[in-house]
């Protein structure tokens, strides 16, 4: 990408998968475009650019976000992590390893925001009922309809316990 200039530019710090990131760029660039484009991270998938699917949900401090519709400088000095950074030392996560293990993808598209909303929730709910874990996903469509292995699948993650 050519560099940006001009009084739209803006320079941002923030943390991704746990290392420090920064970048220059204008200031209506969305955290999709930087994590797939600058960051080069392009597990978060950009599919609708709208806020309507979901599967490009990433954590800001913890927290469920839809990253085609948050705008990067929003997350000056947070926490940002995406699909790429759950696993650890070469692991998967047990959210990943519960959708292997429960056939809970099909294509593909919506898995990555499938997986980073049940991790939200598992980390501020260890133990969700059923109704919890679909409300979390609510906002993730999945156009192949895998919805039942998905909720199997976060909830298989939870009696697993997650880290």
């Amino acid at each position: 990408m050519p560099p940006v200039r001009g009084p739209n530019a803006v320079d941002i710090a923030l943390t991704v998968n746990g290392h420090a990131a920064t970048a220059h760029l204008p200031s209506q660039r969305s955290l999709l475009e930087l994590l797939r484009g600058e960051l080069g991270l392009t597990g978060t998938k950009l599919v609708c650019n709208a806020g309507n699917c979901g599967a490009c949900t990433v954590l800001v401090d913890d927290r469920p976000v839809y990253s085609c519709i948050t705008l990067a400088v929003a997350c000056e000095g947070k926490r940002v992590e995406t699909i790429e950074g759950i696993s650890k030392d070469g692991e998967l996560h047990p959210v990943q390893e519960a959708f292997i293990d429960h056939d809970a993808y099909q294509c593909g598209f919506c898995t990555p925001g499938q997986v980073m909303s049940i991790v939200a929730l598992l980390r501020s709910k260890a133990k969700p009922t059923e109704d919890e874990m679909r409300r979390a996903v609510t906002g993730n469509l999945c156009r192949c309809g895998a919805y039942v292995n998905i909720v199997k699948a976060g909830m298989s993650a939870a009696r697993r316990g997650t880290k």
